[in-house]
């Protein structure tokens, strides 16, 4: 037995000699050692110490991926794999860029220059997709951490090995499955982190993200300092606003706004159409479907930032054209038209209906932004004899409804300007009502749309079909600068509107929105709400049928 213990104990100090620790860590492996060589096999603590030391030595300390320095080579790697995402494709560019000149002119790496992106944008914009893109031309390795709903804040630093059953935290878990101290790691989901009695890991975070602390991370379990500046961290999320101040203070943030029609078009003709041709046993020259059928699956059966849901249904199309092929009901070369594009998806899902839901004054067309997108929604106002009182419905928030008091106090206040008699506030309740009913909605950006709404029930003039609008309004009139214009910008658009108003101080926000989208649309910068109304309103009013 004794000479089985000599072997064991010879063996891990081979491994620690090997493992290229620097030396605080190895000083640490030999005391946990020597503690071992002391104690003996039987001791029932020993294979506690078996396990430490096993992870000790598993961190691989000296091993790092040898870089691909070239950044137009990296660029061309990214430009391959997705469509778009200029600013985060620029920015790893940049990045390599940067440890290209340091190292041809020599300069020690600087510990405090880690990479720490954060892409934040709806679901299906390649987010997570890039991560892998990122690494490859990178020539590192990849390693996908989810933190979705993760509750305990030893699962990112590890517990302590006082507690039995104890582990390190995921990030070492990371490190050894990449076996270098390079790798990039995605940080997946980093907005849905939760935090209860065990802790909050997003505070933990705010260690791991910092660049000017994380080349010490100390994680509980290993209790010695980790260098994880060498790591490049790309953060995911859906929302900021979930995301701790502190946490998203030491972020780089990136945004993902959506894709236009075009790009959706591009990206379903490069990727999405050959991986599920592929994935459904077809062949390039079985089946085809041309880009004026690929836009109307885009418009008419998906409505989203993203193109996961377009893959879903270009996957439906091209498992119905297996079936048919396999069944020997058609041959193949199989060219996919309107009829088969309905049988395989069924009816229209999405209408553009901008024109019948504003030909009714009292009806104005807002943009809003949500987690999933830009979306595009009509306020409804009416009046009504008895009382006087303001009713809000469709869920909206504690900000929503003092948009719309603001909105009713200036109407009223502006009445003789906007040629609305008085009388028609004297004994009269008004209802504003933002659907759909089911969904929660707050923020200021529809005080413009809610004011338009009930200056166009009052005068009986309905708004114009083609008009869309966003900004905050003050009880002067004032329209004030609100934020997520690109995504508003790019549901107006995908809604049919031609014409945006927006608020002056957002004119240069306009230029993150698409050039292709930019020449099809109308804007119309305004600084009150006297501007809103002279764009907004038909000129004549209507008469309404009784």
């Amino acid at each position: 037995l004794g000479d089985d213990d000599g072997s064991v104990i010879e063996e891990y100090r081979t491994k620690i000699s090997e493992a290229g620790m620097p030396d605080e860590v190895r000083g640490q492996a030999e005391r946990e050692l020597g503690r071992f060589e002391r104690m003996g096999e039987q001791s029932p603590e020993s294979s506690m110490i078996r396990t430490y030391l096993d992870w000790l030595i598993a961190v691989p300390w000296a091993k790092r991926s040898e870089e691909h320095l070239d950044p137009v080579d990296a660029r061309e790697v990214l430009d391959a794999d997705h469509e778009g995402l200029e600013d985060v494709k620029d920015r790893i560019v940049e990045y390599l860029a940067v440890r290209k000149l340091r190292q041809e002119r020599g300069i020690a790496e600087d510990k405090r220059s880690g990479a720490i992106l954060t892409l934040i944008g709806p679901p299906g914009t390649g987010k997570t997709s890039i991560g892998e893109s990122i690494a490859r031309s990178l020539g590192r390795e990849f390693v996908r951490m989810s933190l979705g709903g993760i509750r305990d804040e030893a699962e990112i630093r590890g517990h302590r090995r006082t507690y039995i059953g104890a582990l390190p935290g995921r990030l070492v878990r990371a490190l050894r499955d990449a076996g270098t101290m390079n790798p990039v790691i995605m940080l997946d989901e980093v907005d849905k982190v939760g935090a209860d009695w065990r802790g909050d890991p997003s505070s933990a975070l705010l260690e791991v993200l910092d660049p000017a602390q994380n080349h010490s991370f100390r994680d509980h379990y290993l209790d010695v300092e980790l260098d994880l500046s060498e790591v490049v961290f790309i953060a995911t999320a859906n929302i900021s606003e979930t995301i701790p101040g502190p946490l998203l203070d030491r972020m780089e943030v990136i945004r993902f706004d959506g894709y236009t029609v075009d790009e959706k078009v591009a990206i379903a003709r490069g990727y999405l159409w050959p991986r599920q041709r592929e994935r459904n046993g077809l062949r390039e020259d079985e089946v085809t479907l041309d880009d004026i059928l690929l836009e109307t699956v885009i418009t008419e059966y998906t409505r989203e930032a993203g193109v996961r849901q377009l893959e879903r249904e270009l996957g439906t199309i091209l498992r119905k054209t297996a079936t048919r092929i396999a069944s020997a009901q058609v041959e193949p070369p199989v060219v996919i038209d309107g009829t088969a594009v309905r049988d395989a998806l069924g009816r229209q899902k999405f209408f553009q209906e901008a024109a019948e839901r504003t030909a009714t004054p009292g009806v104005a067309t807002g943009l809003a932004v949500t987690g999933t997108g830009g979306d595009v929604l009509f306020i409804e106002a009416t009046s009504m004899r008895g009382g006087n009182e303001l009713m809000l419905t469709g869920q909206l928030g504690d900000v929503m409804k003092e948009s719309a008091r603001i909105a009713l106090s200036y109407v009223r206040a502006h009445a003789g300007d906007l040629g609305i008699d008085e009388s028609a506030f004297e004994d009269h309740s008004f209802h504003l009502h933002v659907p759909a009913g089911a969904i929660p909605k707050d923020g200021p950006s529809a005080g413009v749309t809610m004011t338009i709404a009930l200056a166009s029930l009052l005068s009986g003039r309905p708004v114009m079909h083609t008009v869309g609008m966003t900004g905050e309004v003050t009880l002067q009139g004032r329209v004030l600068p609100v934020g997520g214009l690109k995504q508003k910008v790019l549901a107006a658009h995908a809604a049919g509107l031609t014409d945006v108003i927006l608020p002056e101080r957002n004119r240069p926000d306009l230029d993150d929105v698409p050039e292709a989208v930019r020449e099809q649309m109308t804007f119309h910068p305004v600084m009150s709400l006297r501007e809103v109304l002279d764009v907004a309103l038909e000129p004549d009013p209507v008469v309404l049928p009784a």
